[in-house]
């Protein structure tokens, strides 16, 4: 069963950065596409970033020239660099892993941002 680990939230100060990190183990399949979604109080799950096999990236608008994902294949890892982070960038971060069969999700770390 494929599982993925996130690491790297914390604390932080509006203006500040945070990098973050998942990895994947336990995957028989290949791993298509990897990214991040995150999930604020009250709100729906929504996407962050996400790089497929070949190193295409896609990035909410929110995010855009703020935020960097990267991936190192031959580890399965995938991790998400946030600079001038605001107040609205707050909440818990989901690392996500998709097969041709499904799906995976990651427990999620929490990032916080105080004004």
């Amino acid at each position: 069963q494929g599982q993925l680990a996130e690491s790297g939230g914390g604390l932080v100060q509006s203006g500040g950065s945070l990098r973050l990190s998942c990895a994947a183990s336990g995957f028989f399949f290949r791993i298509d596409s990897m990214g991040w979604y995150r999930q604020a109080p009250g709100e729906q799950r929504e996407l962050v970033a996400t790089i497929d096999s070949s190193g295409i990236t896609n990035y909410a608008d929110s995010v855009k020239g703020r935020f960097t994902i990267s991936r190192d294949n031959a580890k399965n890892t995938v991790s998400l660099q946030m600079n001038s982070l605001r107040p609205e960038d707050t909440a818990v971060y989901h690392c996500n892993a998709e097969t041709i069969f499904r799906n995976y999700w990651g427990q999620g770390t929490q990032v916080t941002v105080s004004s």
